[in-house]
């Protein structure tokens, strides 16, 4: 299978890893699947908002490498060409089912995302490189007061992976299934009973800021919480969040060696940190030092880039993964063995990833995508399957 690098485009995105991810874990599909060019999606709406409902499919065609939206019947359409200042894209919307009723449409072949919106189209742009995604962080863009959100997903000739994502943000709640080729359903994403107002209210009272990472319209409509590194880089929390965990994990390892193990199928692949200065360099077991991290700041943390950077390779980006992982889950104090496999353990520490917990613990089964790399260790919202025989997209209820 393909495997795509995590990534922003230009947000960080989930699903952009999907087939890296599960690469990594040694994911693969029946040698004889047979995927077809569409599969169909059913969207049904059990959210109870009476406003018209609108979707989008928009993502990278695996074949050609052109970026476009998909009509109902699961057409591929380029975009044509963006310009500078970016011009508007053709409208891509598709009508979704009213409050209470379904609608079946068809998805192709790409690596994308399924938008949905409540009450108004979104306003999509292309520059010369693009697409521009919404950008909701920004006060000034188009999209800021419209309630949406999106789902993330790939298809091709090795399957479906459809996930729930909050990488960039936690808002209007759904559910992602799948019907598998043995017949099977699988889904993911559920919020449980009052788990919707249950991720504001929490974040309004945990301490150290993270209620500034709410947004609401002009008229007190909640529309979404911002992730944390959103959060950090416009100012709606402190950039000094996790400088306390950050300084006693350096601390810590500068007389500790930090094990990683990054590959669940590779037990004997190991690599060992330690922190020199305000280095912390990892050799491998013939002890030739393979990669090194400058200590990182909370963004680097929350977004799993720039300090953290992991690229597409079988070391450093293995590593880094594990790491940030690590941070966000406040688990390196208390295990110099990673990645920690007990969820149990998970933001125990007072400095933490709080918005990663708040969502996972109301999570109908535990799994969300609350950080580009939750996928570590199998934490994720996500389905897959070899052989798809339909995907879901459940609006749910707004409590």
């Amino acid at each position: 299978m393909l495997t795509m690098p995590k990534h922003r485009w230009p947000a960080v995105s989930a699903a952009a890893a999907l087939l890296g991810a599960l690469l990594t874990f040694g994911t693969s599909p029946p040698a004889d699947a047979a995927v077809p060019a569409t599969i169909p999606l059913q969207i049904t709406n059990d959210s109870g908002r009476g406003e018209a409902l609108h979707i989008y499919t928009l993502g990278t065609s695996l074949t050609t490498g052109q970026q476009g939206w998909a009509d109902a019947n699961g057409t591929f359409h380029p975009w044509p060409a963006g310009g500078n200042p970016p011009t508007p894209a053709p409208d891509a919307s598709i009508a979704g089912p009213s409050a209470g009723q379904s609608r079946t449409i068809r998805i192709p072949k790409l690596s994308g995302r399924i938008y949905f919106s409540y009450g108004q189209k979104l306003d999509f742009r292309l520059t010369t490189g693009g697409l521009v995604q919404p950008a909701v962080q920004n006060p000034s863009d188009p999209n800021r007061n419209i309630l949406f959100n999106w789902s993330e997903y790939t298809l091709n000739d090795a399957g479906l992976w459809l996930n729930s994502t909050q990488v960039d943000m936690f808002s209007a709640p759904y559910t992602v299934g799948v019907r598998r080729g043995d017949g099977g359903l699988s889904s993911t994403g559920r919020l449980e009973p009052g788990g919707y107002n249950g991720v504001f209210n929490a974040l309004r009272a945990q301490s150290g800021g993270w209620g500034g990472l709410v947004q609401t319209r002009p008229d007190g409509t909640v529309l979404r919480a911002l992730s944390p590194l959103y959060g950090v880089e416009t100012g709606a929390l402190p950039a000094s969040v996790m400088n306390d965990y950050i300084n006693r994990v350096w601390q810590k390892y500068a007389t500790t060696t930090l094990t990683v193990t990054p590959f669940a199928n590779q037990p004997g692949t190991k690599y060992f940190g330690r922190v020199s200065g305000n280095v912390m360099n990892f050799t491998n077991s013939s002890g030739a030092v393979v990669t090194s991290f400058q200590k990182p700041d909370a963004g680097s943390v929350f977004g799993c880039h720039r300090l953290l950077d992991a690229p597409n390779d079988q070391v450093r980006g293995p590593i880094s993964r594990t790491l940030c992982a690590g941070f966000n889950r406040s688990t390196l104090l208390t295990n110099p063995d990673q990645p920690d496999a007990s969820a149990a353990n998970f933001y125990q520490d007072a400095v933490t990833n709080h918005y990663a917990r708040i969502i996972h613990d109301r999570m109908a089964d535990g799994k969300a995508y609350a950080f580009a790399f939750d996928d570590v260790g199998h934490h994720e919202s996500l389905v897959h399957d070899g052989a798809p025989q339909q995907a879901y997209l459940t609006l749910d209820p707004f409590n």
